[in-house]
Formats: structure tokens, C-alpha cells, sequence
């Protein structure tokens, strides 16, 4: 509502109370640079449909919510990120995290792991186990998950390109244990899209990248019902420099792209889209992320309902992980991130997730210890039993400023979804590096707003302290990364040769043939093929990408 058409009541106030105080700054913006009203009104709102706009929690929209009890139903699941050193390693992390109440696993892969190399590859010396855990062989992925019932406990998996040889070992497992893959439940992020927009690890061009990811997809609907087999993210876009909006319309696009791409398949809409599951971040800015969630479910009912004429309601639910933001932690007065990471932590909670990671505070320094990571784990179970806040659903629903703010975000969302419908989609938006350029030019002024102190960051450019006090790190030691080299080596020595280039052949022939690889990944890894064996067949095939701004 304009200022012309504000109340008579409205008015007195500003001119009487209002503009007779003066405002801290010239302007206030959010995070994402939205310039904040001083008050928004019912007049504001005096065109709000809340039936279309809001209507219950657990019914089209969604807006409210994908159930209708919420929390008070069932708490969302806690899912603290690890993984480092060797499968042994993780795994002991893994189980000290369930003694300590986490309900649900999160699996962090090395560097390696993630761009497809086996750890004696010499593009992995100094890499192996430093930033996740290394996992290259099916002995591999057993050992991880020793003493721990696939069955019972639900995994998340954070790998892309290679995301397929990690699914593949993880059913091959599940098999070996005499599990069903139908009683498997857990998420693979495996997002392409995403990884050529914002986080970079790849191995193929983006068209066979995405067809390996929509193979995932077309297994799990067929073969694992209960798995979600894509993780569809916002998470490392907006971790690149993505506005909240972009963060939204950027995910949000990437799924109508692997929507699209299943329907081309012939896969019929309902088959697949209830195991859809998304991937968000949780920054800073409180109400501009709890407003995103909301825009982000009443979007994507209407686009599923609307656009691909989804029929069953559980199509038409976005369900999501979040995870407190990386890129809002500090270095300096590290524990500074306890705060951040509870509000964070809040907001996601308020915004109506279903799974949450709580960073831990120590995580620009090192990959988490145990106390660290304990904390950020209860944050989350301080914020369920003891703050109240589940107790309602929805509890900021029909907030004037809330509700403002929601519809913004979704009109803003619209029109960059818009604009990628014109450029023929998000594969060619990602060729030709549209969402590339709009993240760079975001960051590139958030940056400019940091150093300028018009954006203030406690301890860093504001509130700094002359002398940091340390705390306690975790070292990875490089010792770990040659007892992998040798494993791996015992276990290539062992594989029956026949059987390996067998496997191999039956692999490379399903991707010269544009077939799904996964039934020939799973009998692969079973034979001893390796992650780093697969990814070479990718190479092979498919060819190796390289970054266009590179050339």
C-alpha cells in the first residue's frame, strides 16, 4: 500500500511519533539487500486471500506446513554433518552422535570422493580423508556403516558426480546384509545442477550429468520407494553469494530441470515427485529466511499442481533439509557461532523444516570435534524441548510483515523462474552461465557492503578484539591417508580379475547405450569396481568438463 493511501490514523502517527525520532542508519536493508519497511499494517494486507495464500497446515498450498500437526506431531529430524579420516573414523563419529540423541546420519565425503578419484590417484595426494570421509570401495562403504542397521536408521549421502557409485555401494551393502533396498530410507543430494552452478565439482558436461542424476531418480521410484534420491539445493548456492531470492528461484528451477528431464523419460509425474526433497540454507537475515521457506512450499505446490499436473498430494509437498549457513561463520571469536548457529537454527524451525544440521562453531577452522559438534546438536534439542516453540504450528502465520514479506519473495522468485523458462530452461541457463552471473554480481556487492561497514559482521569488522583466545581443533592425521592407499590396494588385489572387467564392460555399455547405470553400478561395486573406476568410464564415455570462464 502506498503512503497516499494510508490511513487517516496511520498518518497522525508517522508525523506525530514517528518522524519525530530519529533512525539509527539512512536506510535498512536485509542481507539480500530488500529495503525493510518501518511497520507494515493490516491496511498492507487488506487484499490478502489467506484461504489461497495460506489456507492449513498439511493442505495445498502448504504454506503452513507439509503435515498438518507439525512438530507436535513429530520433531523434525536431527541431522548433525560428518564424516573425516578413514570409513573407521566416521563411523565411530556416527555412533557417538547417535548415543548423544541425533536421529538421523549425515554423511560428509573427502575431496576426492566427491570429484571421483580413488585415493592413490595423484590427483588425491594430501586430500584423502581431509574434508570428509574417503570412500572408494564397497569395503569401504561396509565399514563406515558397521554395527549400524541400514534398515533402522535413515542416511543422507552429500555427493554429486559421483554421486551414482555412492548409491550403488550403499544398496550394494544393503544386499550383502540381506536388506531390501525397499526398506532403506535416507537422501542423496546428488544435484548437478547446483554443482555447476555454485559449487564446482563435476566430471561431465552437464547434459550426461544430469541424466545420471535423473537415473537415481528412475531406480529409487522403481526399486527403493523410501529413499529420496535427490536432494535438489539452494544450500551451495546461496553459500556462493546467492540473495535469498536467487537462492530460491535458482533451486526451484534445478527441480522443474530434473522434473522435465524424468517426464522426457516417460516416467509418469506422481511416480517420482513424493521423493523429491530439497536442500536449503538458513542465513542470518530471521524473517527473510523463515519467509523463504514458506514462499518455497506455496511455489512449488503450484508449479507441480499447475504446471505438471501432479495429481497426488504428497507431489505437491516440498519437504526439506536445511543447514545453518557456512559461509556466515567466523574465524574470529569463534564462538560467536554458537549465537549465530541458534538463530539460524530457529528460524529454519520456524520456517517449517523437516530436517535440520546445526553447524558447529568450530567449523571455519577444522573439520568438528566431538564437543563442538555436541553443542551444535543440542542447539537443536534446546530449541525442541525447551523453548516452546513446537508447540504451535505455524505460530507466525498472519504476521502482517511475515506475510508481506512471503509474497514478495515468491512474486521475486517467479520472475528469475521466469526468466530461465525463456532462456529454454535451467540445463541452457547453466551453459550459458546465467545463474553463474547473478550469484557473482550478489556477492561482489555484499562484499562491497562488508568493507565499506554499511553490512556489519561481529568480530570481523565491527566489535573486534585485539587478542583471540584459541580453541581446541581437530587434526586429521596424514598417516590415515597412506592406510587408505593400502587398503585400497589390498582390496584391488583381491578382486577376481574376470569378474571386475566384466563389470566394467556391462557399465561402459549402459552409458554408450543411454541406459540407467544403476543395476549395472550395483552388480559393479559388488564385483570390486571402485569409485574412482566408475568415474573413469564416466570420463571415458561422456567426456570431462571444464569451466567455461576457465578457457
Amino acid at each position: 500500500m502506498s503512503a497516499d493511501s494510508k490511513s487517516k490514523k496511520y498518518i497522525e502517527w508517522r508525523e506525530r511519533r514517528y518522524n519525530t525520532q530519529k533512525e539509527r542508519l539512512a536506510k535498512f536493508t536485509s542481507i539480500s539487500f530488500r529495503e525493510q519497511p518501518p511497520l507494515v499494517t493490516a491496511e498492507d494486507r487488506s487484499g490478502f486471500d489467506a484461504d489461497g495464500q495460506l489456507g492449513f497446515p498439511g493442505e495445498f498450498p502448504f504454506t503452513r506446513g507439509v503435515q498438518p500437526t507439525m512438530y507436535r506431531g513429530r520433531l523434525w529430524t536431527m541431522r548433525q554433518f560428518a564424516g573425516f579420516g578413514s570409513p573407521e573414523d566416521t563411523n565411530r563419529r556416527f555412533k557417538y552422535l547417535l548415543e548423544h540423541g541425533q536421529t538421523g546420519l549425515s554423511t560428509a565425503f573427502d575431496m576426492p570422493s566427491l570429484m571421483g578419484y580413488d585415493p592413490d590417484s595423484p590427483r588425491s595426494k594430501g586430500e584423502v580423508g581431509r574434508e570428509g570421509v574417503s570412500v572408494a570401495t564397497l569395503d569401504d562403504m561396509d565399514r563406515l556403516f558397521a554395527g549400524i542397521d541400514q534398515s533402522k536408521v535413515t542416511t543422507s549421502m552429500t555427493i554429486n558426480c559421483s554421486a551414482t557409485a555412492a548409491m550403488a555401494m550403499y544398496f550394494a551393502l544393503a544386499k550383502k546384509r540381506g536388506l531390501g533396498f525397499e526398506q532403506l530410507g535416507g537422501t542423496i543430494q546428488n544435484d548437478m545442477f547446483k554443482e555447476f552452478i555454485a559449487q564446482k565439482e563435476w566430471i561431465s558436461p552437464p547434459a550426461p550429468s544430469v541424466k545420471l542424476a535423473c537415473d537415481i531418480i528412475e531406480f529409487c521410484a522403481n526399486e527403493a520407494p523410501k529413499f529420496n534420491p535427490i536432494s535438489i539445493s539452494g544450500y551451495h548456492i546461496r553459500e556462493a553469494g546467492a540473495t535469498a531470492v536467487q537462492e530460491l528461484a535458482f533451486t526451484l528451477a534445478d527441480g522443474i530441470g530434473y522434473v522435465e528431464h524424468c517426464l522426457a523419460r516417460g516416467m509418469a509425474i506422481d511416480s517420482f515427485a513424493p521423493r523429491l526433497s530439497f536442500f536449503f540454507d538458513v542465513h542470518n537475515d530471521f524473517f527473510e529466511e523463515i519467509a523463504k521457506f514458506r514462499a518455497a512450499r506455496r511455489i512449488w505446490a503450484r508449479l507441480m499442481r499447475d504446471r505438471f499436473g501432479a495429481k497426488h498430494e504428497n507431489s505437491m509437498k516440498l519437504r526439506t533439509h536445511a543447514q545453518t549457513a557456512g559461509v556466515s561463520l567466523t574465524a574470529q571469536q569463534p564462538l560467536n557461532n554458537v549465537a549465530r548457529v541458534a538463530l539460524q537454527a530457529l528460524a529454519g524451525v520456524l520456517g517449517g523444516v523437516q530436517s535440520l544440521h546445526t553447524n558447529s562453531m568450530d567449523e571455519t577452522l577444522s573439520l568438528p570435534t566431538e564437543e563442538a559438534a555436541k553443542v551444535a546438536l543440542r542447539t537443536q534439542q534446546i530449541i525442541a524441548e525447551e523453548t516452546g516453540v513446537v508447540n504451535v504450528v505455524d505460530p507466525l502465520g498472519g504476521s502482517y510483515y511475515l506475510e508481506q514479506l512471503t509474497d514478495q519473495i515468491e512474486a521475486e522468485a517467479m520472475v528469475y523462474i521466469g526468466k530461465i523458462d525463456a532462456l529454454g530452461g535451467m540445463l541452457h541457463a547453466v551453459e550459458v552461465g546465467f545463474p553463474q552471473k547473478e550469484i557473482a554480481e550478489a556477492a561482489y556487492q555484499f562484499q562491497l557492503q562488508v568493507d565499506s561497514r554499511e553490512k556489519k559482521i561481529v568480530g570481523v569488522n565491527a566489535y573486534q578484539d585485539e587478542q583471540e583466545q584459541p580453541i581446541p581443533i581437530l587434526h586429521v592425521d596424514f598417516e590415515g591417508e597412506l592406510r587408505q592407499i593400502e587398503k585400497l590396494k589390498a582390496f584391488k588385489a583381491a578382486r577376481n580379475p574376470g569378474d571386475w572387467k566384466k563389470a566394467c564392460a556391462a557399465i561402459r555399455e549402459r552409458c554408450q547405450q543411454n541406459q540407467n547405470v544403476m543395476p549395472a553400478l550395483i552388480d559393479g561395486v559388488a564385483a570390486g569396481v571402485t569409485l574412482g573406476e566408475i568415474s573413469d568410464i564416466y570420463r571415458e564415455v561422456f567426456g570431462v568438463y571444464t569451466d567455461p570462464g576457465l578457457v
